[in-house]
């Protein structure tokens, strides 16, 4: 396993595994299989429903605490400086632990950025406390990049967004290299290629990540975690089933040469699976976050 060191000397593994859209009910054999195997990083959110499920999986796989990084995210409906701090403890009480490795704002909130700003204070304030190691965002786009930099003190050390061969954000992981953020990946093998669109094209069965598979040996989803991490992004694909969850691993005894990196950026369509992040309103993705 490679480990990446976030901009404030935290390390975390660089492969962990996500649990986007993981039923709850599948969500603790998950964990416990993926940290059996050898993973010792769990993406959550408390949008996701299952952080509970996700405590339980990491009590059950025996570990200690310390050796598994848990990182989660705030709702845009627990924005706001208290209110951010309830979201927090609303985490950690599912979880099961005191102290999170990573804290991140799901998305920038555009339509009430102040909310947004003031959440961010929030997690500043958990770093300090240390309640939590890291802080950051996700679905940050340059210009709230740069909108955050001027409202706040500390640097997010990760922002988390959709990218893909086919949706790459070069110009977003560009901003984020240049202030010192790292890239984490969500969808990183483009997942969401299958499921959304007119599913006429996927990269799962696209012909340049085949062919470069059949080079090494390796699935189409072992290339792009690959590639990903050639590029040294963070990354966190999802699973329920035990043989997916173990081949995504697998993809530390191989390289991408420099033409096959190449080739598989030149794949980017420029479209996006996900919604833009400037759609995300608390008038039309809003929800009560349950209490613990």
């Amino acid at each position: 396993m490679i480990n990446l060191t976030l901009n404030n000397g935290v390390s975390m593994p660089a492969l962990g595994l996500g649990v986007f859209q993981t039923p709850p009910a599948e969500t603790t054999d998950a964990v416990t299989t993926a940290l059996e195997l050898g993973y010792r990083h769990v993406d959550t959110a408390a949008a996701y429903g299952n952080e509970r499920e996700v405590g339980e999986g990491i009590r059950r796989s025996g570990l200690d605490r310390d050796e598994v990084f848990i990182e989660t995210k705030v709702w845009i409906s627990d924005y706001g400086y208290d209110e951010t701090l309830h979201a927090f403890e609303k985490s950690t009480a599912k979880l099961g632990v005191e102290q999170l490795d990573l804290l991140i704002l799901h998305q920038p909130l555009s339509s009430a950025f102040d909310k947004t700003i003031a959440a961010y204070r929030a997690l500043e304030t958990l770093l300090a406390d240390g309640r939590v190691r890291a802080i950051g965002v996700s679905n940050f786009m340059v210009k709230h990049l740069i909108d955050l930099q001027q409202a706040s003190t500390v640097m997010p050390a990760v922002n988390q967004i959709e990218s893909h061969p086919y949706f790459s954000q070069r110009e977003v992981r560009t901003a984020n290299a240049d202030l010192g953020i790292l890239t984490q990946a969500w969808s990183p093998i483009g997942g969401i290629t299958s499921y959304r669109g007119d599913h006429s094209t996927s990269t799962f069965t696209d012909p340049v990540i085949l062919g470069i598979g059949e080079q090494h040996g390796k699935s189409a989803a072992q290339v792009m975690l690959r590639w990903h991490l050639q590029l040294g992004h963070s990354v966190i694909p999802k699973s329920v089933r035990s043989e997916r969850i173990a081949e995504n691993l697998d993809v530390f005894d191989f390289e991408l040469t420099a033409d096959q990196l190449d080739a598989i950026a030149a794949l980017d369509t420029g479209s996006r699976g996900g919604p833009d992040p400037d759609s995300i309103t608390l008038e039309t993705f809003g929800m009560p976050i349950p209490e613990a």
